[in-house]
C-alpha cells in the first residue's frame, strides 16, 4: 500500500494563503519534483514580491527574495555564479508582467539556463485585488469595478505568447489547476521545466493559470469553473515553445 507522505522539500507549516488558492497546489507539486529529482539541496529559489514572496516558508529549500520584479535578474547572477545548482524563479502577474517585464523578456531573449514558475491569476492578491497586467477585459477588479475597459486601460498581456517570438527561450507552456487533471499537466510542464535546466538548454517558462477566490469573489468550486470558462478563452493552455536543443 502506497501512502500520500509530505514531500521532504515541503515544511510542516500552516499555510497563510487564503481558502481555494492556487499557491499550495503549485508548492507541492515543486516540492514533490525537488525530491523525485534528488535536487532538493542542490536548488536554489527566488521569490520576489506578491502572494509569491513567502514560498521560502514552505519549501525546504535554499531560498533569497528579490525587490519587486526583480526576480530573473537575480536568478541570472545566482545561476552564473553556480552554474550547477537548479534556479528557481517564482512569481507571479503582478509581479512578472508589470514591474518585471523588461526583467523577463530580456532574461528569456538571453537564454538564460533558469526555470520561470509564472502563477496567473489575474489579479494583484497580496496588495488588495486591483486590475493586474493579466486582467481580462470585463475583469471587475477593485480598481476596474465596472470591468476592465480595453479603450482605457488596454488589453491583457499575454506573457506566454509573447515570449515565444524570442529566440532566446527552450520550452514555454500554459497550464492550469482547474481539475486534477490539468494539475497532473501542470506537473509534467515543471518538471519538464527543470530537466531542460538540468540538462543545460536554457531558459524555460511555465505559466499555470491558478485561482484567486478572494479577489475574483467567487467561492473555490467556482473559480476552478472560471478558469475553465473564462481564462483559458484568453490563454489558451498548451506549448508554445519546446527546442530539444537550443538553437
Amino acid at each position: 500500500m502506497s501512502k500520500y507522505l509530505r514531500p521532504t522539500a515541503l515544511r510542516d507549516v500552516r499555510t497563510h494563503y487564503c481558502a481555494g488558492c492556487g499557491h499550495g497546489i503549485i508548492h507541492r507539486m515543486i516540492a514533490e519534483l525537488l525530491d523525485e529529482l534528488g535536487v532538493r539541496e542542490n536548488a536554489i529559489g527566488i521569490a520576489p514580491v506578491g502572494c509569491a514572496i513567502l514560498a521560502h516558508e514552505y519549501l525546504r529549500i535554499d531560498m533569497t527574495e528579490a525587490p519587486h520584479g526583480r526576480a530573473p535578474a537575480v536568478a541570472t547572477g545566482i545561476k552564473r555564479i553556480h552554474p550547477d545548482k537548479l534556479v528557481i524563479c517564482y512569481q507571479g502577474d503582478g509581479d512578472l508582467a508589470a514591474i518585471g517585464t523588461g526583467e523577463t523578456i530580456h532574461t528569456a531573449a538571453r537564454g538564460e539556463n533558469i526555470s520561470v514558475i509564472f502563477v496567473n491569476n489575474a489579479v494583484y492578491g497580496m496588495t488588495g485585488g486591483q486590475m493586474a497586467p493579466t486582467t481580462m477585459v470585463k475583469q471587475l477588479t477593485q480598481t476596474t469595478p465596472k470591468g476592465r475597459d480595453s479603450a482605457v486601460h488596454g488589453y491583457p498581456i499575454r506573457v506566454c505568447e509573447l515570449l515565444s517570438a524570442l529566440d532566446g527561450p527552450v520550452y514555454i507552456e500554459r497550464t492550469c489547476l482547474s481539475n486534477p487533471a490539468n494539475v497532473r499537466k501542470a506537473r509534467r510542464a515543471i518538471l519538464k521545466s527543470f530537466k531542460c535546466q538540468l540538462d543545460g538548454r536554457g531558459y524555460s517558462l511555465v505559466e499555470i493559470l491558478s485561482p484567486c477566490p478572494t479577489y475574483w469573489r467567487l467561492p473555490p468550486n467556482q473559480a476552478l469553473k472560471f478558469i475553465d470558462e473564462q481564462m483559458t478563452k484568453v490563454y489558451p493552455l498548451g506549448v508554445f515553445r519546446d527546442f530539444e536543443k537550443k538553437g
